[in-house]
């Protein structure tokens, strides 16, 4: 097979454990690959961190579960001020209470929707008024809050597209652009959650693979223009992690996909016919239950960034299948990476 051809010359780097296996078969980091530039032990080579990480504060959004919830437990615990944007903290569920009920100074949870603008000016007037040092600035954002769903094209309405979007993609803007004055002050971090589905596309997926590749684009040119402000931004890029954030449960999937059927138009439905459409639900199943359920490479990932005095401009926590099918469908021939995981 071309994809364990292609793998081989990997084989001349030293590493721990090579491994390419089936997506369903278990996680191994990819960060234990061993580069030449990297640590002879099998792990990427983290430099040192910066100072007074005590002082510093960072907001996270989407702190209500998954990976925002741990994240702002680890960070904390790191010894960070965090700033734990929920969605339903005013309505006391979720994350926010849990966080809350820590009673720590340095957890403090803020009612946070990126998709209203109010709240988003009123949590930055809220963070803003309760630094120590307002001039100083927000050392962190992590732009983590995001929703997903699944539905080939004409089975996909447009009000799901913009759904999706309004959340992944111009969630993140909003917040970013309300925020970014603070973070050039401290001359900090932006740590923008994207995904591997950022960077290669896939069937049934769209409406997901969109947002993510906006905010690939939007990162870089964010990089590119806070360089010379001093503030440094990178991208997480998870594989498939949907088993650890319980974003699709059985229930959830059949409930998606039960309202797509019944909104598809006639003639859709006549085309493709009710077999077919059960088939590629049965098949967004089988790929939710083969995430891995240990969210620490993307924790450790965000943990990095925000507290590495070189953080990388990219982070990717995925497996070896997940790392290698990525290589191949952004630098082979659409033709080859095509016939390999599409057709």
């Amino acid at each position: 097979m071309l994809a364990t051809k292609l793998s081989r010359p990997l084989l001349n780097f030293s590493v721990k454990a090579l491994n390419f296996k089936n997506p369903g078969n278990g996680f191994t980091p990819v960060q234990r690959f061993c580069f030449p530039l990297l640590s002879p032990c099998g792990s990427r080579s983290y430099a040192s961190e910066v100072d007074q990480i005590g002082s510093r504060a960072v907001l996270i959004t989407g702190c209500d579960s998954g990976f925002g919830f741990a994240l702002a437990k680890h960070l904390h615990a790191k010894g960070f001020i965090i700033y734990a944007g929920c969605l339903q903290k005013v309505k006391g569920d979720g994350g926010s209470k849990d966080l809350d009920n820590m009673k720590s100074d340095r957890m403090r949870t803020v009612q946070l929707n990126v998709c209203d603008s109010k709240e988003v000016d009123q949590a930055v007037e809220h963070v803003n008024s309760s630094l120590e040092d307002p001039e100083k600035g927000l050392w962190g954002l992590v732009n983590n809050a995001g929703i997903s769903t699944f539905g080939e094209v004409e089975f996909t309405s447009m009000d799901t597209y913009m759904e999706v979007a309004e959340v992944n993609l111009w969630g993140t803007v909003r917040t970013t652009k309300a925020f970014l004055p603070l973070i050039r002050r401290s001359k900090g971090r932006v740590v923008n959650i994207s995904s591997m589905m950022g960077r290669m596309g896939s069937p049934a997926r769209s409406p997901y693979c969109i947002t993510k590749f906006g905010v690939e684009a939007f990162s870089d040119c964010l990089r590119y223009e806070m360089q010379p402000q001093g503030v440094m931004v990178s991208i997480v890029e998870p594989g498939n992690f949907i088993a650890a954030t319980n974003l699709y449960s059985p229930e959830r999937i059949k409930a998606i996909a039960d309202k797509m059927w019944d909104e598809l138009p006639e003639i859709v439905r006549k085309d493709y016919g009710r077999k077919y459409f059960d088939e590629q639900v049965s098949k967004m199943e089988t790929y939710c239950n083969s995430g891995s359920t240990d969210t620490s490479p993307v924790i450790e990932s965000v943990a990095h960034a925000l507290s590495s005095t070189t953080p990388y401009t990219r982070y990717h926590p995925m497996d070896y299948y997940w790392w290698l099918r990525m290589q191949i469908m952004t630098h082979m021939p659409a033709a080859i990476s095509d016939r390999l995981y599409v057709y």
